[in-house]
């Protein structure tokens, strides 16, 4: 076995396996009733969840950007492909995946998932807040029952029950580190759970409330799809929107695990693994996912630090869909609910709080926004876009006035305009009002030593300026510009005319 090969597997590395393997087990107890639940609230078969935590699982494990991140069947990426389930049925979803996941593998082709550390920190504040909320909110489920058809929260013993197991569960994680960490709290907690439900006999929901976990490896299957324009049409929007949800989730996942863990991952690699699990669960019966970052931090929590605990959960999943259900099925959904809790408080960025009165107002908002889009929409993508396009918006302000202007005459007569500050589409306004036209003698020099031209709209500014000056019978002339700056001018010489001294090339900004 080559190097190389054991550096793709990352087991060179010192590997705690006692860790490691608890870990995996751990995060297969929590990542089952999740993608139960998200098959069935989508109108997928069951095991369409299982399948695609197992092969999203053991695919990004392998070959993802990082260790330590989980994916599975995501909520984030099954809730688009709902109504597309509803007007078109099971088939087309597989569709739709698989044309994700290739979105996918073509994005880390070209790179383009350096782009998600552009995200600002308020943006991913208000991203892992407002997911937190929505774990958190997602547990309540468990406190309901449905009569008759209608959902109701739980009354009387079974409310008892339901909460004394959860406090239970909540217990466990929060004191038994403080004894030992040799074995993961939460797989303590459910194992406890478990044996406290079945020694005493108690009638609590269980995992088998949801939906039978059983069945076999999974299925190839080519989707049953009409090779045509209209289904390409009728799918596209549901994947592309799938991919973007997937690496969005994926990425900010992985920049996550990167401030817990001191390292850093490859976005690209992991957005072409994305893919190709997504692929695959096209072509094996599964609903599709990417990164979970609720398991991610119980994975991360449980002192998971290499890919083998992913590849533990991932192949513990397929044998309890193989042979473990029977067993499975009898966990307690209490327990499950007590560790997603825990989960979701210690995902919550509870630092933001700490600091939100040092942080500058539009900050604030964005955060704050971000995660009112992420709990009321569940669009992520959306969210996330929302948060940078603001951020810019208010950057781009910020730049625009802070732009600036010392003046000054040399002994020649010749007037100076030192500038400060970026030349860019929302500056212009502000850098043609620091001159003095009518007023300014006949030869006049704008040195930009301290500032760059950044866009057209700098240039088309520069050009109007010019030409003001020479109605009025002035030279204008160009001082100390950067090289990026000449190339800007050099390619807009066909539609501007302005007076460069020549001097050395400054590389600015």
């Amino acid at each position: 076995m080559t190097k190389s090969f054991l550096n793709l597997f990352d087991f060179t590395q010192k590997i705690d396996y006692k860790i490691e393997i608890l870990a995996g087990l751990t995060v297969a107890m929590t990542m089952m009733p999740e993608s139960l639940s998200f098959a069935i609230l989508a109108g997928l078969p069951p095991l369409t969840g299982l399948y695609a935590a197992f092969i999203m699982g053991l695919v990004t494990s392998i070959f993802g950007g990082r260790p330590g991140l989980i994916s599975g069947g995501a909520g984030a990426t099954v809730i688009v492909l709902i109504a597309l389930m509803r007007s078109h049925g099971i088939e087309y979803v597989f569709g739709a995946v698989i044309l994700a996941g290739f979105f996918q593998i073509l994005i880390g082709l070209f790179k383009f998932g350096k782009f998600v550390r552009l995200v600002p920190q308020p943006v991913m504040f208000g991203f892992v807040n407002g997911l937190a909320i929505i774990i958190f909110m997602a547990q309540l489920e468990q406190f309901k029952t449905v009569i008759n058809g209608q959902s109701s929260w739980l009354t009387g013993q079974p409310l008892l029950v339901m909460a004394g197991l959860v406090s239970l569960t909540i217990a466990i994680v929060i004191l038994l580190p403080k004894f030992t960490k040799a074995i993961p709290a939460s797989l303590v907690a459910i194992i406890v759970v478990f044996l406290v439900v079945f020694g005493f006999k108690i009638d609590t929901k269980i995992v088998k409330d949801i939906a039978s976990v059983s069945g076999g490896f999974p299925p190839f299957h080519v989707p049953a799809l009409p090779f045509s324009l209209d289904m390409i049409k009728t799918i596209f929007p549901y994947a592309l929107i799938m991919a973007g949800v997937g690496l969005t989730e994926g990425l900010l996942t992985l920049n996550l695990v990167d401030e817990i863990t001191a390292s850093r991952g490859n976005g690209n690699k992991e957005c072409i693994a994305q893919g190709s699990a997504n692929i695959l669960n096209g072509f094996f019966f599964g609903m599709g996912g990417c990164p979970m970052i609720a398991q991610t931090l119980v994975n991360l929590s449980a002192g998971a630090r290499a890919r083998l605990s992913g590849i533990v959960a991932s192949l513990a999943i397929l044998l309890i869909i193989l042979f473990g259900a029977p067993f499975i099925e009898l966990v307690p959904m209490a327990a499950l609910t007590g560790v997603m809790i825990m989960v979701a408080v210690g995902t919550f960025e509870w630092m933001s709080f700490r600091i939100i009165n040092k942080m500058p107002s539009q900050d604030i908002f964005v955060g704050i926004l971000v995660a009112l889009i992420t709990v009321l929409l569940h669009n992520l993508a959306l969210a996330v876009l929302v948060g940078v396009i603001i951020s810019a918006l208010v950057f781009a302000w910020d730049s625009a006035i802070r732009i600036r202007a010392k003046k000054y005459t040399d002994e020649h007569g010749i007037k100076h305009y030192e500038i400060y500050g970026p030349l860019f589409f929302g500056s212009i306004a502000t850098f043609t009002e620091k001159f003095d036209v009518q007023g300014d003698p006949e030869e006049v020099i704008i040195d930009f030593k301290e500032s760059r031209v950044a866009d057209m709209s700098g240039i088309d500014a520069l050009n109007k300026l010019t030409e003001r000056y020479h109605k009025t019978n002035k030279t204008l002339r160009l001082k100390h510009l950067s090289e990026e700056c000449r190339i800007l001018l050099k390619n807009a010489e066909a539609v501007i005319e302005v007076n460069i001294i020549e001097d050395p090339l400054y590389h600015v900004g």
